[in-house]
């Protein structure tokens, strides 16, 4: 992505398909003039005051009426991008989208690339880097906590977290870069143990940002819950019961369930996808036999595993080995099913439940959610990672923490532990985009979508 921030952008702002209205953006400092070449109403876009909304219609080249529109202002400093800015609210057909983009195109302005409106907000100063990445995250959001998380981030705790921590960094080091300065005088501006004490703090508050990471990647990502057992211990059923449909078919025959069927479910605000699996067991039928390739697969790919087995029957120890041999043991909770029909207590069984009358199912949503993530409680106060990049950023900037502390224990100069806490502090810059590179930049922006 190069982008030349002099030019004036456009791009349809909303999903391309046919509804009520649809939105055309603009963007930079010929916004206004560009639009009033197009548009006739009571008074020129370019005389309005910002934040006003302001109808009138869209004239063709060939003086047609293309629609009646809607057009909002937005004078920088104070617009998204913090540019000149413009929306135009269209009927939400294609073909109107289309024509009036085509006549905007005929002027001194060009369409934008993905994710450029946000750039433009990041390098006008309107939104530091992770807030941007929020952009994205919220407009991608698919569970009430993925929303929160991502409006957490967005409203810029995170980064108010980080640049406390990047402040206090360079407020160490520069004690002790101006210390090595009177050297020669033997003047202690800060002592070697409040040092090591306030290290010592900076690298707590990092591995905590850290330990919030898995649930992060919960609330972002979701979780994937791959559903396995014996045929006929009722896998079907169960998530039947959890979509509140006949999604699969359930049968007496074993085995009817012959390939993966994936469904999402949102429960306590965390998404949830449920796979299906065939029944563990061994066949001679080439196509059941894949099935069950298949369900070993799922169960590698799992964050969680919930394997079933009929309450009537002895506990499966053979289907839960085999599970351990392709996963973790921490992954996997025991169902006991079918506790309609037996009261028969199984040991090994985390939970009983009845996937036809729904007994003991918020047992199982609980442990669903603490397996998930833990006992952490997400409040909108909380700083969450959420985001793999500032997850290896935190790690980069822990190490030179570290290598810092060992340098002042063992009694190394100044400078290089004042060297060590500035490139800590310059690894947390990279996650608010203080200091950051086109790459990155270009990286981050190309997965938005274009006109966001």
């Amino acid at each position: 992505m190069h982008i030349n921030n002099e030019d004036t952008i456009t791009a349809l702002a909303t999903p391309s398909g046919e509804g009520a209205i649809a939105v055309i953006r603009l963007s930079g400092d010929k916004s206004f003039e560009i639009v009033d070449k197009i548009f006739r109403g009571s008074k020129k876009i370019s005389e309005c005051s910002s934040h006003t909304i302001n109808y009138g219609k869209i004239i063709g080249s060939n003086n047609e009426i293309i629609d009646d529109v809607l057009v909002s202002v937005f004078r920088k400093p104070n617009s998204y991008t913090g540019e000149d800015s413009a929306e135009i609210s269209i009927h939400g057909s294609q073909l109107i989208a289309q024509k009036i983009i085509a006549e905007l195109l005929k002027y001194e302005i060009r369409l934008a690339e993905p994710g450029e409106f946000t750039k433009r907000a990041f390098l006008n100063g309107r939104i530091d880097l992770a807030q941007a990445e929020a952009v994205a995250d919220v407009i991608h959001s698919r569970s009430e906590a993925s929303l929160r998380g991502s409006r957490n981030q967005l409203d810029g705790i995170l980064s108010s977290k980080v640049k406390t921590l990047r402040e206090e960094l360079l407020n160490i080091s520069s004690l002790i870069e101006l210390e090595l300065d009177f050297s020669e005088e033997n003047i202690e501006l800060i002592a070697k143990k409040d040092i090591q004490s306030r290290i010592d703090k900076l690298e707590f508050e990092i591995k905590t940002l850290l330990e919030t990471y898995k649930f992060g990647k919960v609330i972002h990502d979701g979780v994937n819950v791959a559903i396995i057992g014996k045929p006929n211990a009722g896998k079907s059923s169960l998530l039947n019961y959890l979509l509140k449909e006949n999604r699969a078919i359930v049968s007496e025959i074993p085995g009817t369930t012959r390939d993966i069927i994936r469904e999402q479910v949102t429960i306590g605000g965390i998404l949830f996808f449920l796979f299906d699996t065939a029944g563990m067991r061994h066949s001679t039928d080439e196509i059941e036999k894949e099935g069950v390739r298949r369900s070993q697969e799922a169960i590698k790919n799992a964050d969680l595993i919930l394997m079933l087995f009929d309450s009537t029957e002895d506990f499966p120890k053979e289907i839960y080995n085999q599970t351990v041999n392709f996963s973790e043991s921490g992954k996997i909770i025991c169902v006991s099913n079918k506790i309609d029909i037996s009261e028969k207590i199984h040991p090994q069984a985390d939970c009983s439940i009845s996937a036809k009358t729904g007994e003991g199912i918020e047992k199982l949503f609980d442990l669903m959610k603490n397996k998930a993530v833990g006992n952490i409680n997400f409040t909108e106060k909380n700083a969450i990672v959420t985001n793999l990049r500032h997850v290896n950023v935190l790690k980069k900037a822990a190490e030179y923490l570290s290598l810092s502390a060992n340098s002042l224990a063992n009694n190394l100069s100044g400078e290089f532990v004042a060297l060590d806490l500035r490139n800590a502090a310059g690894q947390l810059e990279e996650i608010i985009g203080i200091v950051t590179n086109e790459d990155i930049l270009n990286n981050i922006f190309s997965k938005f979508c274009i006109g966001k």
